[in-house]
């Protein structure tokens, strides 16, 4: 019998080893269902209904009001404020942890760093150094169109990036 209990075993393991093979295990179920690891903690984050309308597009109501919405499979952040929409990552650009809507201050807070973001993305303070990322969008009919496979960069793109705006 080992030191740790169990006759049956013929190796010990320790809470931190388990810890680690079990966070590999799940990391290898995230990749073989399709989900990024990194990104698997966003799925617990409320949904909407966008529909794809192209391989690398998604389509969506315009929002009626000012707000976000969360198309945790898309991993898109659909906001309207003050006369635009806007669609954004859901990662925050420090590392990465899914943003949260804090619906009473308008504003996002990344739950990990307490990076803070204005509605239009644009960063307020925390450890994040940049602006949220924001995908390509585009209006038509009553709908705004997103292209999934255009997210810019504040700090690469700055162009691109304040064009990714629907003016209503």
């Amino acid at each position: 019998m080992t030191d740790h209990g169990c006759a049956q075993c013929d190796r010990q393991t320790g809470r931190r080893e388990f810890v680690r093979e079990l966070a590999a295990v799940v990391a290898g179920v995230a990749c073989a269902l399709g989900i990024d690891p990194v990104r698997a903690i966003a799925l617990p984050i409320d949904t909407t209904s966008g529909r794809l309308s192209g391989v690398d597009e998604a389509a969506y109501p315009i929002p009626p009001a000012d707000g976000a919405t969360i198309d945790k499979p898309r991993e898109v952040i659909l906001v309207r404020y003050d006369g635009a929409v806007y669609a954004f990552s859901l990662s925050c650009p420090h590392q990465k942890t899914p943003l949260r809507w804090n619906a009473e201050d308008h504003r996002f807070q990344c739950p990990k760093h307490k990076s803070r973001f204005q509605p239009d993305g644009s960063f307020i303070d925390g450890r994040a150094t940049r602006n949220m990322d924001r995908y390509a969008i585009r209006r038509e009919a009553n709908e705004v169109r997103v292209s999934l496979d255009k997210l810019y960069r504040d700090d690469e793109n700055r162009d691109a990036w304040l064009s990714a705006v629907v003016r209503l």
